[in-house]
């Protein structure tokens, strides 16, 4: 469990840890990736977490769920949860087999949002810039309640505008006719890392709508939604990234 000093909220850290063995290497240390459901900061969806945890693992990761606080929870909460949860992982790396120079935040939707913030803010207070054109609205009204009509700090929450040179490199995909957060959230991003010359990877599908997960029948919907198989490659790229980039 992960609470903050002062808060009323926890949030919960489930972990999913593959063992040494001596027929291996006994003492590998493995990268980790931290993954952040999404659910419009309103839930934290089942659709985004064990399944992508397992293929992590199969990949030859550890992995870890982060079941972080939501409505009626605000803004900073689920960040300063996350950036606990990284260092719980640092902290017990040596116990847990981590290697700490290979820490991955993986988020959907909201979660990607969530990844992404502690991406930008992670060393620094926030810094106020321009709101994006381009926002989830309802995501906004989760994450910050009665401070929504606060232009301040909807500003925060607009992520292109606090790259720094200490982001970190950063994996995306999206769909074009996602309806829900549209594509040009990712766009804006990218351009942003791209601008300081950090390593950044982009993947643009033509088709798809929002919160497709894996984009096969694994992780769909009762009603089918999700199974889109045009945009089922990205988990292999995600991987093929990770790998390029450690």
């Amino acid at each position: 469990e992960i609470h903050l000093k002062d808060s009323e909220f926890t949030a919960n850290l489930f972990t999913y840890f593959l063992d040494n063995s001596p027929e291996i290497d006994p003492e590998r240390k493995r990268p980790v990736v931290l993954i952040c459901p999404g659910g419009g900061y309103a839930m934290t969806s089942d659709r985004e977490a064990e399944a992508l945890a397992v293929k992590f693992m199969a990949m030859g990761y550890h992995a870890a769920i982060l079941r972080y606080s939501v409505a009626p929870a605000r803004f900073p909460e689920a960040l300063l949860q996350l950036a606990t949860a990284v260092a719980m992982l640092r902290e017990n790396a040596e116990k847990w087999h981590i290697d700490t120079g290979k820490i991955v935040v993986q988020g959907s939707s909201a979660g990607g949002h969530l990844a992404a913030s502690l991406g930008v803010f992670w060393n620094k207070p926030f810094v106020a810039e321009a709101l994006g054109e381009k926002a989830h609205q309802g995501s906004f009204e989760s994450v910050l309640g009665e401070d929504y009509a606060d232009e301040e700090k909807l500003r925060f929450l607009s992520l292109e505008f606090n790259v720094t040179k200490d982001t970190p490199p950063t994996f995306m995909w999206h769909t074009a006719p996602d309806d829900t957060v549209p594509v040009e959230n990712s766009l804006l991003f990218f351009q942003a890392l791209h601008a300081l010359d950090i390593p950044a990877e982009l993947h643009i599908y033509p088709v798809g709508g929002h919160g497709l997960d894996f984009a096969t029948a694994v992780t769909a919907c009762p009603n089918g939604y999700g199974n889109q198989t045009e945009c089922e490659s990205w988990i292999q790229l995600a991987g093929d990234w990770m790998k390029h980039m450690f």
